[in-house]
């Protein structure tokens, strides 16, 4: 688990750093494709750090440091090695989906801040090559250290009794739920909604078991149930928890309108269990993260220090 990024805040920030990106952009031309560093006999020119400089101003409104912006690059030159290494190289599409998923959290499409960018004097693949080596080193550090990662409930236990924390665990139920759909197909009539209502209606009044619910509705028309999927209290919102501890086991839900069509839940078990605060999960992931970057860290210096890197 990775830290969040700050590019989340770009949006907000790009209106106001336009003169600031003119005043770091100077130099010529030929300068600016110029071999700076090769690592491993991959070069990094001048140009890519104007554009990874340009990038962090956006997310950190600081004026780059010229060392730390080459240690970044280093740094991600080395990972996307490492992970040739392991088999770990994501594709164009992997990049391009973590691309449009950044995106969409800025509430704007790909497009919209591949032009934003732009705007800026920034190419849109300077973005991209940091995401695809943040995907690189996640998927090494996760899967190379997975065991040592894990967080034990005895560490959790400790740290939470260490904030004055005590209570981890709280009382829940685990229900054992099939849905079942009666399929009304896209642009049907009203009239016909209604009428499938009316037989889930009806349906329902005559189903007393899951096992019913399996024999009636496999055989029928237009109609379908799925597997049995087991949710805790904490999966569900309080709605159709209510729903639920009023439904007497076997028994279906009343039938609501789906996309699918009309829609009920049959309620083949329901127990007490416990489950966990978010107290104790927001623990467990923190332990997890300090865990992550701790290792990520002793790699990278491992990775840097087997690497070739020279200065121009």
């Amino acid at each position: 688990m990775t830290s969040p990024t700050p590019f989340h805040r770009l949006l907000s920030l790009v209106l106001g750093c336009a003169a600031a990106l003119v005043l770091m952009a100077g130099g010529s031309p030929l300068q600016a494709q110029s071999v700076a560093v090769m690592v491993n006999g991959e070069p990094i020119t001048n140009y890519d750090i104007e554009q990874r400089g340009k990038l962090n101003f956006l997310s950190t409104r600081k004026a780059p440091v010229r060392q730390e912006v080459i240690n970044e690059l280093i740094d991600e030159k080395v990972k996307i090695r490492e992970g040739k290494k392991f088999g770990v190289e994501p594709t164009s599409s992997d990049v391009d989906q973590s691309y449009a998923q950044m995106a969409s959290r800025m509430r704007m499409p790909a497009e919209q801040l591949n032009k934003t960018l732009e705007a800026q004097g920034i190419r849109p693949d300077t973005l991209k090559s940091r995401l695809k080596a943040e995907i690189v080193w996640t998927s090494l550090v996760r899967g190379r250290f997975k065991g040592s990662l894990q967080v034990g409930e005895k560490d959790v236990a400790a740290a939470a009794q260490a904030a004055g924390n005590e209570k981890l665990e709280a009382e829940a139920f685990e229900y054992q739920l099939q849905p079942v759909v009666l399929i009304v197909p896209k642009g049907s009539a009203p009239t016909l909604l209604e009428a499938r209502r009316k037989e889930a209606e009806a349906l329902r009044s005559r189903v007393q078991t899951c096992e019913e619910a399996n024999a009636l509705f496999k055989s029928m028309q237009n109609a379908t149930i799925r597997a049995v999927v087991t949710k805790t209290s904490a999966d569900l919102p309080q709605v159709l928890r209510e729903v639920l501890d009023k439904t007497p086991i076997g028994h279906l839900t009343a039938p609501e309108q789906t996309k699918a069509g009309v829609e009920m839940v049959a309620l083949c078990g329901r127990k007490p269990t416990t489950v966990d605060t978010p107290k104790k999960k927001e623990i467990r992931d923190k332990m997890y993260v300090e865990k992550y970057e701790a290792k990520s860290k002793a790699y990278l210096q491992d990775v840097r220090k087997a690497a070739m890197i020279e200065y121009r």
